[in-house]
This record gives C-alpha cells, sequence and structure tokens, in this order.
C-alpha cells in the first residue's frame, strides 16, 4: 500500500493539492506533519525549513526520511502522545489523517500554524458510486471545526478542485489512499476497477484550511 502510494504521489496526481498546501505554509521555523505518510506533502511544502513526519506505520517513516534531504521521520501514534517538545514547531501539518488537537495545539508554538486537508463530498466521483466507495460525511467540515474549536482559530479555506486520468493500478491507489481501503479486498477492488475501462476518469476535491494556535 505504501508503494502504491509513493507511485501515486511520484506521478504527479494530487500535485495540485501539494501546491496548496505548500502555498498555506508561510510561518518560518520547524514544520510537523501528523499522519505524514511518505512525506510528500511535507516535502514539497518544506522550503528552507526542516521538518518531521510522524506516521503509524515504519514502512511510510522510512521513505518519509528519504523524501527530503532536511526531513526526519518517526514511528509515533499521536493519539498517545505526539514525541515533541511543547512549542517546538511553527507548523503542523495534516493531510487526509486523523488528528489530536490538544497534541497539536501543545506542539505549536504560540500563534503557529496549522494546515489541515480533508476531502470533500465530491472527492473522487468517478470512482465513489462505481466501485461501491465510502462517501464522505457532507458534515465533515463542520465536525473539523468542532474539534479544533478553542484551541485553533481559522484564517483562510480554499478548494482545490481538479480531474483525474488515471490507469487501472492508479484508480487502485487512490482507493487505497482512503478509509474504503478498509473495507474492500484487494482482490475486489481489483475487480471492479476493471470494470472501469483504461483510463479510468474522476475528480479530486479536498478543502485546505488554516489555522492559527491561540492562547
Amino acid at each position: 500500500m505504501v508503494a502504491a502510494r509513493a507511485a501515486f504521489q511520484q506521478a504527479g496526481h494530487y500535485a495540485p493539492i501539494a501546491g496548496a498546501v505548500a502555498a498555506a505554509v508561510t510561518a518560518e521555523g520547524p514544520v510537523l506533519d501528523v499522519g505524514a505518510g511518505t512525506g510528500y506533502y511535507l516535502a514539497t511544502a518544506l522550503g528552507d525549513r526542516t521538518g518531521l513526519a510522524l506516521d503509524l506505520s515504519k514502512y511510510a517513516c522510512r521513505r518519509a526520511a528519504k523524501a527530503h534531504p532536511r526531513v526526519g521521520a518517526a514511528v509515533a501514534d499521536a493519539w498517545h502522545g505526539i514525541p515533541v517538545r511543547t512549542g517546538a514547531v511553527s507548523t503542523v501539518l495534516n493531510v487526509f489523517a486523523p488528528r489530536n488537537a490538544a497534541e497539536m495545539h501543545r506542539v505549536l508554538r504560540p500563534g503557529g500554524e496549522l494546515v489541515v486537508v480533508v476531502p470533500n463530498a465530491g472527492h473522487l466521483s468517478g470512482l465513489v458510486d462505481e466501485l461501491g466507495l465510502l462517501n464522505v460525511d457532507a458534515q465533515k467540515q463542520q465536525r473539523l471545526s468542532e474539534q479544533l474549536a478553542g484551541r485553533f482559530e481559522p484564517s483562510s479555506s480554499d478548494t482545490a478542485q481538479f480531474p483525474l486520468r488515471l490507469s487501472p493500478e492508479e484508480a487502485e491507489a487512490a482507493v487505497a489512499m482512503g478509509p474504503s481501503a478498509w473495507h474492500l479486498e484487494p482482490e475486489e477492488l481489483r475487480e471492479r476497477v476493471r470494470g472501469l475501462g483504461d483510463p479510468v476518469t474522476a475528480t479530486a476535491s479536498v478543502t485546505v484550511a488554516k489555522y492559527h494556535r491561540v492562547r
């Protein structure tokens, strides 16, 4: 799954998302990516900063550690505490990943920035209904705001929406990067994707939201 994700990202399919994340990062100082996966978004947004990638997967962390010369990586479960000193980072990234608002608030310096990427209801249209995938909760943005309330204040929000033209293997990888990966056996997913033809067309739609630490 990690190898498929890396290949998908390296092919540039989600480059508009990475670009929007990079544009949102404006603070100087270290960047922490919580749920970093392969380190793709962190490396794109880093600029001349240093970065740390955190992920539960040691295989993902191995790739993240090689994503950029100034990126380190650590295997960690953010729900059990982020292994970073209080107030040590200027920016926290959280891209398609669960978030521990209290811990992200703790490790950010006063006034530090949080950049969150969440899928919109229309994300991967062209795949979701056709393959019987899980739909994105229409209240996802509201739940995010409620989760961050009191610790983070919203400062900007942008939508990145763009077409995708994928090979069947890339379509499988796109699905495997989301929650539907836990609800479909690989063989079943492969069979369903084959029924879509080649290339597979879809639409990506995400919100890139930026917040500032308060208190």
